[in-house]
């Protein structure tokens, strides 16, 4: 298949982890990160003392073969609801998930998916970072610290799914569950607010717009836990990891491909 394709923030103490730091948050703050940006800081909505660790792993199973063009649509406007960036159609547009449309050149078979940042257990994004600003959290999730993003992009080169981008315009409508700032680098964090709200409850923005009572094309879930509804439909149905040569293991499956 081809692809078409204003309060001062707190500091950080001496050798915590920037997993500690989000972690122990309890309060919106903004600070300026560059003349003119304001960045929003958001509170965890967890307690202090519930640290995130490594028993659990966070994953999405995407069914292409149910999920409809419509579908991905609906999954691209969600993600823009829930974070507050907006699509021009300009080649330097925002794109926490895109739409990819699939075209077998043999065979004429069409087909669309969301794409978005894959979450690899071995991230080459936080490999290349040169300020510690691309972190995989304990659970798998990988980030983005927009605190000590300099804007280099060399994330955005690393990544084999051109999965993040940059943040080239002034912001003015910032939303507080998503931290955002001009001259950062940006990507899908899996809902990360609604996860550390609501756990194993948790459903990330695009799988709540195209999952219902009697369909579920996207399934979010612990890939740790072998009794989660992702693990044993993984297990029953198998999916494909994208770019599985390269060994980075993403937390995002697909199924239909």
């Amino acid at each position: 298949m081809k692809s078409n394709h204003n309060s001062q923030p707190d500091a950080v103490p001496a050798g915590s982890s920037r997993r500690d730091f989000l972690k122990a948050s309890a309060a919106i703050a903004s600070v300026f990160v560059a003349p003119g940006v304001m960045l929003y800081q958001t509170s965890i909505a967890r307690s202090p003392d519930q640290a995130v660790d490594s028993t659990v792993r966070w994953g999405m199973l995407i069914d292409t073969n149910a999920m409809t063009e419509a579908d991905v649509d609906k999954c691209v406007s969600a993600c823009q609801r829930e974070h507050g960036w907006k699509s021009t159609g300009k080649p330097t547009d925002t794109q926490w998930i895109r739409k990819l449309d699939l075209l077998d050149l043999e065979t004429g078979y069409k087909k669309s998916l969301p794409m978005m940042c894959q979450h690899c257990e071995d991230p080459p994004c936080v490999d290349v970072c040169p300020t510690g600003a691309s972190f995989k959290r304990a659970d798998g999730i990988v980030l983005v610290d927009k605190h000590t993003c300099i804007g280099c992009r060399y994330c955005m080169l690393a990544c084999p799914y051109k999965a993040r981008s940059f943040i080239h315009e002034n912001l003015t409508d910032q939303l507080a569950v998503a931290p955002r700032g001009k001259g950062t680098v940006e990507s899908c964090t899996l809902c990360v607010h609604r996860i550390d709200r609501d756990g194993v409850n948790a459903v990330p923005a695009c799988a709540e717009a195209v999952n219902s009572a009697n369909r579920k094309p996207m399934v979010f879930g612990d890939l740790n836990d072998p009794n989660s509804e992702i693990s044993r439909r993984l297990a029953k149905l198998g999916a494909k990891k994208l770019r599985a040569d390269l060994g980075l293991n993403p937390g995002i499956r697909y199924q239909g491909l």
